[in-house]
């Protein structure tokens, strides 16, 4: 009898064993599925966070957009600091001797690519629209004689005035041009107010938007 004891409460034993074990993997770990909930729970809130934090960077690091607020607190040319250059003949001129014309000022280079691209456009405009009152003017970043050369090879029938190099960045930004952005040009009403600035190439588009209703103004016309 007592063999039989013995061997029942091993039994038991045994019993209350697996069901230990039993309950301490199945209960007590959290199953895949309780996993996956929460790991499905806890991505969007980590998503929406790195979403924000892209969005605080793209805000910080976003380019500046054209302004009409320069360094000197004005956005009309002729109440600016009067700028006297040399052509690429040496000769000394200033910008403000275009007064009264619809103004395309436009900061290039020789070693630029498209701003030797836009070039050729920017002569047909001149000669198609001198007659209205436009006036195309360059701020050459470079040599005199880089730039007579891109003159010659490209047909120019505008000037370009010379920036000497320790005046360039000084200059650009005085335009609103922090960045020293080329080609860059900056559009100015025949009363000198500056109605537009252009970073980059100047294509087709921009000019019917923002520099052709200004020759078309009867005030623009010379």
């Amino acid at each position: 009898m007592s063999t039989i004891k013995l061997l029942a409460s091993i039994f038991l034993i045994v019993i209350a064993v697996v069901f230990a074990g039993y309950y301490f993997t199945e209960v007590k770990s959290p199953s895949v599925t309780e996993q996956s909930v929460a790991t499905s729970q806890q991505a969007p809130q980590e998503a929406a966070s790195s979403t924000e934090q892209k969005t605080e960077t793209s805000k910080a690091e976003a380019p500046k957009t054209a302004t009409t607020t320069l360094p000197d607190m004005t956005n009309n040319a002729w109440e600016m600091n009067e700028i006297k250059l040399p052509n690429t003949k040496g000769e000394v001129h200033s910008v403000n001797e275009w007064k009264g014309k619809v103004i395309m000022l436009n900061f290039w280079a020789s070693w630029c690519a498209p701003c030797q691209f836009e070039i050729p456009r920017f002569v047909q405009y001149q000669e198609h629209f001198a007659e209205r009152g436009l006036q195309i003017i360059g701020l050459g970043l470079d040599s005199a004689e880089k730039l007579a050369n891109v003159e010659r090879s490209l047909s120019m029938n505008y000037p370009t005035l010379v920036i000497p190099e320790e005046d360039q960045a000084r200059l650009m930004k005085k335009w609103g041009n922090a960045e020293s952005i080329v080609p860059y040009t900056v559009v100015i009403a025949s009363d000198g107010t500056m109605e537009y600035i252009h970073r980059g190439m100047l294509d087709d588009d921009a000019f019917r938007n923002y520099v052709l209703p200004l020759l078309e103004d009867p005030l623009n016309k010379s």
